[in-house]
């Protein structure tokens, strides 16, 4: 199946690999040989000039070196000894070589500080080194529009994040709003990018990328990678939906479909609809949607809601259920009889504060039942 699903895509997508970010011995690399011919360049008038005074003027080897550094070097000291006709005309040559020496040089030079952005390699060393260290993120795949909204509401919600982008001017955007933002450049398709990216660390990943087949790639590439990641991806065309899920997505969303049934819900339950905006993307106020799961260590591992007293400790509402063998089955207002079991996904409605409680109530400590 999975095979079929790479044919489908095609092979345009299975280009040339995009090279990680260089470190700065491979980026100096390219300008060694350069160097190297300007060095021995330098060396090569000094030698000819040592060699001119001492033909010329007869003078001593070491006055005659000293001479040709002093006239190379273009310091302006005074003449060791006075010079002949000739000698002036051979010195007059030797700063014409040399100050074309000094004009490669000074060229090399610039040329290395604009062509390697040294800021930026060592801004990109400097991200890399942070993300080395990072775990239990989220990977973020594309800066377009939708994904720098994901970007948004991850940094907004205290989670760490790295995004993943190949194009440098949508890099700099999102750098420009986000700029403690850890990014890494690539094609977010090919596995030496999503490694970079810690995605055997990372806690789920999102596909937004601008082409279908680039996302449906991005999917099969990702769960090859870390079986158990949980992945959501972008699709245009409903078509893909499906195919998305069989390469490996646990969640899809399209677009379109959700854009439309968003507007006929506005139009039939505005009140409805401008409480949930309010509570899942609302700035302004201190209530929001949220989840909490029960870990294998939780205390609440096998008790019934009543017997958890949720809204007494915390001053949360259980609004929801999701059972941890059932991903797209909810459990709505559930009673006070049910059970809590390893896994389960607990949905609330309250502050941040009363969220961070109920998060360490069940991830900890001793259960005593009152």
């Amino acid at each position: 199946m999975v095979k079929n699903i790479e044919a489908s895509v095609g092979n345009r997508y299975f280009g040339a690999m995009i090279s990680p970010a260089p470190d700065l011995r491979a980026a100096l690399r390219p300008f060694g040989r350069r160097f190297m011919w300007a060095v021995l360049y330098f060396l090569v008038i000094i030698l000819s000039g040592t060699l001119g005074y001492v033909w010329i003027e007869g003078w001593h080897w070491f006055d005659s070196l000293y001479m040709a550094a002093t006239t190379i070097s273009s310091v302006g000291f005074m003449e060791v000894h006075p010079l002949s006709p000739a000698g002036r005309l051979f010195t007059m040559g030797l700063i014409v070589a040399a100050v074309t020496g000094l004009g490669i040089w000074w060229g090399l030079i610039t040329a290395l500080i604009v062509e390697l952005d040294l800021g930026g390699l060592f801004r990109r060393r400097r991200i890399m080194r942070k993300i080395s260290h990072v775990s239990d993120h989220f990977i973020v795949c594309g800066a377009g529009r939708m994904g720098r909204v994901v970007v948004q509401e991850m940094l907004r919600a205290n989670m760490p994040c790295v995004l993943v982008e190949r194009d440098p001017a949508r890099v700099t955007l999102v750098l420009e709003q986000h700029t403690d933002l850890l990014v890494v450049e690539g094609d977010a398709t090919k596995e030496h990018t999503l490694s970079m990216a810690r995605i055997e660390t990372a806690r789920g990943l999102a596909a937004c990328l601008a082409d279908d087949g680039d996302n449906l790639l991005l999917c099969l590439t990702a769960r090859g990678l870390k079986p158990n990641l949980t992945i959501v991806a972008r699709a245009y065309d409903e078509e893909t939906l499906d195919k998305l899920r069989r390469a490996g997505a646990d969640h899809t969303i399209s677009p379109n479909v959700t854009g439309g049934i968003r507007m006929a819900s506005t139009l039939l339950r505005p009140s409805v609809v401008c409480f949930l905006d309010v509570a899942t993307t609302g700035t302004d106020i201190a209530l929001r949607l949220e989840e909490a799961e029960i870990p294998a260590t939780s205390p609440l591992t096998g008790r019934s809601l009543a017997e958890a007293r949720i809204p007494q400790r915390t001053g949360l509402v259980v609004l929801a259920l999701r059972g941890a063998n059932s991903q797209d089955s909810l459990l709505y207002n559930p009673g006070p009889d049910v059970r809590l079991k390893v896994g389960d996904v607990m949905i609330v409605l309250g502050r941040q504060d009363q969220v961070a409680r109920l998060r360490e109530y069940v991830a900890g400590g001793t259960f005593q039942p009152e």
